[in-house]
């Protein structure tokens, strides 16, 4: 990745100071070693085989296989037989700014948001493309990967265009598999931004319906309806994502970071990450994280 906006620290991926989006193929033989990352990842499968291998499990991979991954989640790839991936990478902060009205789009909130959140996903969403929408996929991964050496204050909006076409294509792929295609009830993006806004706070449903103005139970299945979960487990998937990119970009001791996502008891929030992760904190840090270096900014590189 000598040549790509994307660093390497320790087993830590993360994008240079100024990029918010990366497209670009990788060719795997044999393995690509465990590693975790600092921004949401959606990877297609192009050519070849291999096994993608992550807390969800083990899944033999084939061309026209997709998987999203939020920023977090660790994950490698073993027994590669050319396999050739084409990653698209954008930043958390791009999905908080740009892409915030997505959480409201049926199918790409369910994408980005919800879907990976549901379930025992772990925070990761696996589909499979056809031949005709694995041509369009590329074919908008191509156009994100022809302005990557371009100034993203002249074309920040063609960035955002291509990235969105790219995750549209995706997400109609997920929701025809997973029958989706209702629109979020607004109390539920409201209830999950209300919460994200303040992750510390002592939220109880209770309180939670009192803001939103509805009975609790009506809001749990308002909830579920979406993502499978009620309120408090989504609060929950939150925090520990929260917790994760704090042990790998932070020095504070784990038992403040657990105060700062809202569990100030220490071992209950250790029960709650290695639930999420697979891992205890200390070794999920120990594992992913390494010594901070500051590296130079580039020019506003994609």
């Amino acid at each position: 990745m000598a040549d790509e906006p994307v660093m390497t620290r320790g087993t830590v991926l993360h994008f240079v100071e100024g990029t918010v989006v990366h497209a670009g193929k990788h060719l795997h033989q044999q393995s690509h070693p465990l590693h975790t990352h600092s921004f949401f990842e959606l990877a297609l499968v192009t050519e070849g085989e291999g096994v993608h291998h992550s807390l969800a499990g083990r899944q033999r991979l084939r061309p026209g296989d997709a998987i999203l991954l939020r920023p977090g989640v660790w994950h490698e790839y073993v027994d590669c037989d050319s396999l050739e991936v084409y990653n698209c990478c954008f930043s958390a902060d791009l999905v908080r700014r740009e892409l915030a009205w997505a959480r409201e789009d049926p199918l790409l909130g369910y994408l980005l948001w919800t879907g990976p959140f549901s379930a025992q996903r772990r925070g990761m969403l696996a589909t499979h493309l056809g031949p005709d929408s694995v041509q369009e996929a590329v074919g908008h991964l191509d156009g994100l990967r022809r302005l990557r050496n371009q100034p993203l204050s002249r074309h920040r909006g063609a960035v955002i265009g291509w990235l969105s076409l790219y995750l549209n294509c995706v997400a109609r792929t997920v929701a025809d598999r997973d029958q989706r295609s209702e629109s979020t009830h607004p109390a539920v993006v409201d209830a999950m931004r209300m919460m994200e806004a303040d992750p510390a706070r002592h939220w109880t449903l209770s309180d939670l319906a009192g803001e939103l103005h509805l009975a609790p139970g009506y809001l749990v299945r308002l909830f579920k309806s979406v993502t499978g979960l009620p309120p408090m487990a989504y609060l929950s998937r939150h925090r520990v994502e929260l917790a994760a990119d704090r042990l790998l970009h932070t020095d504070l001791p784990i038992h403040r970071i657990g105060e700062s996502v809202g569990w100030p008891d220490q071992n209950y929030f250790a029960r709650r990450f290695k639930s999420a992760y697979g891992l205890p904190a200390s070794l999920y840090r120990q594992r992913f994280n390494s010594v901070r270096h500051s590296y130079p900014a580039l020019d506003e590189k994609l």
